[in-house]
């Protein structure tokens, strides 16, 4: 351990060891998304003095523990992860009615925000446990608050969008009709096709972070339809975890009703018909349903 979480941990204890740490009790602690020292001096105490901690995965645990100088025994580490949560909880549920204290990790964020978590909360609570959350990092509140989005109605958080293509079209076409942000999430491997499906949105404005809190962290915002060219421009733009944080709408610009239009009439018409049929429905401009028709034909093709 280095001399500097040393002193984090000593001063850790220092903050929290007054408070109250109840027995037979759930502690959900968010731990940094990608950089160390994001941890809160709460957590650094609580995982230090738990009986057992609930992991998505025990050995990624195992490093973080070890990087803040709290090395844990196999032990005490339990796998609680999507495949076997529900059995797990029972795992866990045991050592609460033996009093001790559990922490819950996920690998990295807030528990149970696409992550696993939320089936062992609520399997806890019914069985009348407490759960007590240490609120830390997430990916989600970090993009957005580095967004400039400036809706008054707030964000909706989505998560990972479908991975096969047509759910995943039909999932767009319902992004194109919420007016409020939307907070998506994406793999690597799958960033290029998500940026092709959001393409349709036109001009609507997106926000794109990268590594967030990590040393090659990057925040980009641009308009939806330009977001398969940025990524395409420079190869490491498809590497690391991505956070895409989707504008408000603004209410003159909606493109919701037009991309709805377009859906139904493109598969019947030409694509100059469908658009000169989809202006008279709508009222919107023509050239912007000209952009959007010539994203949803190029996702169709094979």
């Amino acid at each position: 351990m280095s001399a500097s979480f040393a002193k984090a941990l000593e001063a850790a204890h220092d903050a929290a060891g007054s408070q109250n740490h109840p027995a037979s009790t759930l502690y959900v602690v968010a731990t940094p998304i990608g950089n160390l020292a994001d941890i809160s001096l709460r957590a650094l105490h609580v995982l230090a003095c738990v009986d057992a901690l609930a992991c998505e995965d025990t050995r990624h645990t195992q490093q973080l523990l070890r990087a803040y100088g709290l090395d844990r025994p196999g032990s005490q580490l339990l796998a609680v992860h999507q495949h076997n949560e529900a059995e797990a909880a029972q795992n866990v549920m045991a050592r609460l009615a033996q009093g001790e204290r559990v922490a819950y990790l996920s690998d990295a964020g807030t528990p149970a925000i696409s992550d696993p978590g939320a089936r062992l909360v609520a399997a806890v609570r019914q069985a009348g446990y407490r759960v007590l959350p240490l609120p830390g990092a997430s990916s989600v509140t970090t993009a957005v608050s580095a967004s400039g989005m400036t809706g008054e109605d707030g964000f909706v958080f989505v998560g990972f969008l479908p991975s096969k293509s047509a759910e995943r079209q039909q999932a767009v076409l319902a992004l194109a009709q919420e007016s409020r942000a939307v907070v998506l999430l994406e793999a690597p491997h799958r960033i290029e096709a998500l940026a092709q499906a959001l393409a349709a949105l036109g001009e609507r404005r997106i926000t794109v972070g990268r590594e967030l809190t990590k040393q090659f962290e990057q925040i980009e915002t641009l308009a939806a339809q330009d977001l398969p060219a940025w990524l395409a421009e420079k190869p490491d733009r498809q590497r690391g975890e991505f956070v895409l944080v989707l504008h408000d709408a603004p209410v003159a610009a909606s493109a919701g009703e037009g991309l709805r239009v377009l859906q139904v009439l493109l598969p019947e018409l030409p694509l100059k018909t469908a658009v000169k049929l989809a202006a008279e429905i709508t009222g919107e401009p023509k050239n912007q349903l000209y952009d959007l028709a010539l994203s949803l034909k190029k996702n169709e093709a094979p």
